[in-house]
C-alpha cells in the first residue's frame, strides 16, 4: 500500500477514535521492540502501525487487549506497609535505600509525636 487511508482500517476497527488508540498502541509495542508484520520501507512507525492495521495481518483484539491492559491501576499489595527496596546488588545503592527508609520513618515518627502535641494543647480537658 502506498497511501494508508481511514476506510482502509475501518473494516478492522470499529471507529476513528478506537484507531488512534490501537495505532497509539502499535507503535508503542513496535517502540519496545515487537517486530512488524509488514515491510516498514524506512517509514515512521505511526505510518507502519496504520499500515498494519489496515493490511489484516495484524491481530488488532490483541492490541485492543494490551491497550486496555495498559491503562488499568497496578493491584495494591495486600500488606499496608510501603517498601523502598531497590533491590540492586550495587552496596552503594543498598546504603542510599536504608537512609532513605529510616529518614521516612523518623519522619513519620515526628509527624505522628506533633499531632499528639497538637491534640494536648487544643483539648478541652488541657484548660
Amino acid at each position: 500500500m502506498a497511501r494508508t487511508t481511514n476506510s482502509d482500517t475501518l473494516p478492522y476497527v470499529e471507529s476513528r477514535y478506537e484507531l488512534g488508540m490501537l495505532a497509539s498502541q502499535r507503535v508503542r509495542d513496535l517502540n519496545g521492540g515487537a517486530e512488524a508484520v509488514v515491510d516498514k520501507n524506512d517509514d515512521k512507525l505511526t505510518v507502519v502501525a496504520l499500515r498494519e492495521i489496515a493490511s489484516g495481518k495484524l491481530d488488532v483484539q490483541n492490541v485492543r487487549h494490551e491497550f486496555i491492559q495498559s491503562y488499568k491501576e497496578a493491584p495494591i499489595s495486600e500488606t499496608a506497609e510501603e517498601t523502598l527496596e531497590v533491590g540492586s546488588e550495587d552496596p552503594m545503592l543498598r546504603e542510599i535505600d536504608a537512609e532513605l527508609e529510616n529518614t521516612l520513618v523518623d519522619t513519620t515518627t515526628d509527624a505522628g509525636e506533633d499531632v499528639a502535641d497538637d491534640v494536648a494543647v487544643d483539648s478541652p480537658d488541657a484548660e
